[in-house]
């Protein structure tokens, strides 16, 4: 994995390795916790590889939802808990280029790819995938205007509670409430993708 250049602002590893602990035990507030610090940083390198707002957006969720059903695996001798996260969103944001590229062909004609080798995801999976994402569209759908906003600003465009504060003229304990809001409600909205195992 190439590396990667996290700024000054994210999150101490300190805070992160007990999160992980209490995700082992099915503590569902870490997870909120651990996305919370970390998602704009696996988002933005989803985003640099993909170049696609909405396959890193699918990126990030696939991330967190490993993160969450395999957390016994992150083994901090190894590692900080950033770069492991980063690795996870590195690795499916690679998965989904070469997916894309395999979409990408099988749209050319059939002279030009007759002898190509085809790497497409199976239906299954496919169907798995579009299943996720209306998922997705639909909790945040079922946000207010305003947690729609907060989201949006937080976990699309990473910034931080300050700077959404800032945008949309709200003092920072009210952007900090609406976040922690919606975030409740997107984690009881997409409950069943953990609840299947979806990795």
């Amino acid at each position: 994995m190439p590396r990667v250049r996290t700024e000054r602002t994210s999150p101490r590893d300190e805070t992160l390795i007990p999160l992980f602990g209490r995700l082992v035990s099915g503590d569902q507030s870490a997870l909120s916790e651990l996305y919370d610090k970390t998602s704009r940083f696996v988002y933005g390198l989803a985003l640099r590889v993909l170049q696609d707002p909405a396959d890193a957006e699918e990126v990030t969720l696939d991330v967190f939802t490993q993160a969450w059903r395999q957390a016994s695996r992150y083994d901090s001798s190894r590692g900080e808990p950033l770069t492991w996260l980063l690795t996870l969103a590195h690795s499916r944001a690679i998965d989904r280029l070469r997916s894309r590229g395999s979409t990408t062909r099988r749209e050319q004609g059939l002279d030009e790819t007759f002898d190509l080798k085809s790497e497409s995801p199976d239906p299954e999976s496919l169907s798995a995938s579009a299943q996720r994402a209306r998922l997705v569209k639909r909790a945040l759908s079922e946000l207010s205007i305003e947690q729609r906003e907060v989201i949006e600003l937080a976990y699309f465009e990473g910034l931080s509670h300050a700077e959404i504060a800032e945008r949309t003229g709200q003092p920072l304990g009210t952007a900090k409430s609406r976040i922690r809001l919606a975030m409740g409600k997107l984690r009881e909205a997409l409950a069943p993708l953990a609840a299947e195992g979806v990795a």
